[in-house]
């Protein structure tokens, strides 16, 4: 009976375990050394640490240039203008005015949703609380970070 080469690799004869494990093991030496050479410290890691640094600094430079040149905000690179609106009064103004009057407004609906909470809580003389009382915690902490993203905004 006559074997393929096939045959002969796959009849379990430790020639074809052999192979598989020198190809393993070749691509597994090679993997560990370039693993090692980049971790082993020396001049190569000096250098790579210098050229990690200076391309830091480029970065660094390059963004502080286009901050510069893009205004920080909206990227338009113009001066604020003072837009007049057609009744003759400032676009700013209208807009901090607006804005106040809406913080005020949604001042009132939190402290009105606080004291809500306060009476609901000390009504509750368990451990539990329900779903409307936890809705309402949602919506306390949604105002106050409206009214806070508006601060920030001005």
């Amino acid at each position: 009976m006559k074997l393929s080469r096939w045959d002969s690799l796959s009849s379990g004869n430790g020639n074809s375990g052999s192979a598989a494990a020198s190809v393993n093991k070749a691509a597994g030496a090679g993997l560990g050394r370039g693993i090692s050479d980049m971790i082993t410290p020396g001049l190569d890691m000096r250098l790579w640490i210098g050229r990690v640094a200076v391309v830091l600094v480029f970065l660094a430079g390059v963004s502080v240039f286009a901050l510069q040149q893009g205004g920080g905000r909206g990227g338009r690179g113009l001066a604020d203008e003072d837009v007049t609106l057609p009744n003759g009064k400032s676009q700013k103004d209208e807009l901090a005015k607006a804005e106040h009057r809406q913080n005020l407004k949604d001042a009132a609906d939190l402290a009105e949703l606080a004291d809500q909470l306060k009476v609901e809580l000390e009504k509750n003389d368990r451990y539990v609380v329900s779903m409307a009382t936890i809705k309402k915690t949602d919506d306390i902490e949604k105002l106050a970070k409206r009214i806070r993203s508006r601060l920030r905004h001005n």
